[in-house]
């Protein structure tokens, strides 16, 4: 997985001084991010506090590997229905 070059932290920072009435245009040319970047980052992250933005990466985390969890459950199954299918 690719190494982010901001954290919780930093993105929150940012979004704090663009709500603080720093254009955007020149915080993303002052902070080297793109446009898409800055307006992704406040839909996901605009309104909440670094604990917050921790918790919702430990709950992606999870929710990341609960859902290999499954996918490799269900695979599982197949290969078993497959197996009990077979006329031997």
């Amino acid at each position: 997985m690719r190494k982010r070059r901001f954290d919780e932290e930093q993105i929150i920072r940012i979004l704090k001084e663009a709500e603080a009435g720093v254009p955007t245009k020149e915080l993303c040319r002052k902070r080297n991010i793109s446009d898409a970047t800055f307006y992704n980052w406040r839909q996901k992250y605009g309104g909440l506090e670094v604990s917050d933005a921790k918790k919702l990466r430990a709950l992606d985390d999870e929710n990341r590997r609960l859902k290999r969890i499954v996918a490799d459950q269900a695979l599982e199954i197949a290969a078993i229905k497959d197996v009990l299918t077979k006329k031997w």
